[in-house]
């Protein structure tokens, strides 16, 4: 990374699932928008490393020190400074709608046109859909995060026992460049499925958020934030699947 250290402020929309990385063990890509709706993409972040204080949810804002990384020319990225995240508040329900229906772009091929990297889209003809992973491919997954701690310079224990999700989450869906099928790489999602496992069942866990992704989000009203891939922007990911209303105020913020 190169230039003067930066700060900003954002209400955090992404937090992706955790990625085992060669270099900084296990990183989340989390994203979110300013109040100016300018989005910053905070890489890396190593979630568990963080003090209980600094672990942020969706919603919350931060406020964040960051320089201009020297390997990702994606003009919202940002190499964030761990130890200089501080937590300053959450955005209440009733100012989400002001904040992000401004942003709602039609498809990923109109967020590219205009040189972006990140952006909100509002899906229709949802479905919600799972299958389950092979042994080999959890296995697969398994070795990855923990050759991933044994790079960071110390053995991770703690990342080399991680147990990826026995499940792939999906959307089908239409935007305005057709219909597409994508995984879904939100934490949020993964991180209830296993907490309903654990409560109740796998079916239960797997029934409830059916229920939760189509039935109850569609009625109400939700939108994906969406993204590319550094080494191929060509490629689009579902990052995050996120409830906001189909209507409100756009002037409460």
């Amino acid at each position: 990374m190169s230039g003067p250290i930066a700060s900003s402020e954002v209400v955090i929309l992404v937090k992706a699932l955790p990625r085992p990385s060669k270099t900084y063990g296990e990183t989340v890509c989390c994203a979110g928008v300013t109040s100016k709706r300018e989005w910053k993409r905070l890489y890396p972040v190593r979630f568990r490393y963080l003090s209980v204080d600094q672990r942020f949810k969706r919603w919350e804002q931060i406020k964040f020190k960051y320089r201009i990384p020297t390997h990702d020319r994606r003009i919202e990225s940002c190499h964030i400074f761990e130890d200089k995240i501080d937590f300053t508040g959450t955005l209440v329900p009733h100012s989400r709608f002001a904040l992000l229906d401004p942003m709602i772009v039609p498809s990923a091929s109109a967020t590219a046109a205009n040189g972006a990297s990140l952006a909100i889209i509002r899906p229709t003809d949802t479905r919600f859909v799972y299958k389950k992973k092979s042994d080999s491919a959890i296995e697969s997954e398994t070795r990855a995060y923990r050759d991933a701690g044994r790079q960071t310079g110390f053995l991770d224990k703690e990342l080399a026992e991680f147990k990826p999700s026995s499940y792939r989450f999906a959307f089908s869906f239409r935007d305005g460049d057709g219909k597409h099928t994508w995984q879904c790489g939100d934490w949020e999602t993964h991180a209830a499925f296993l907490k309903w496992r654990g409560l109740y069942s796998e079916v239960d866990a797997l029934r409830k958020l059916s229920d939760v992704y189509n039935d109850d989000y569609p009625k109400k009203g939700f939108v994906f934030a969406i993204g590319n891939m550094a080494r191929r922007p060509q490629t689009w990911q579902l990052l995050g699947v996120i409830r906001l209303d189909t209507t409100g105020q756009l002037d409460l913020i």
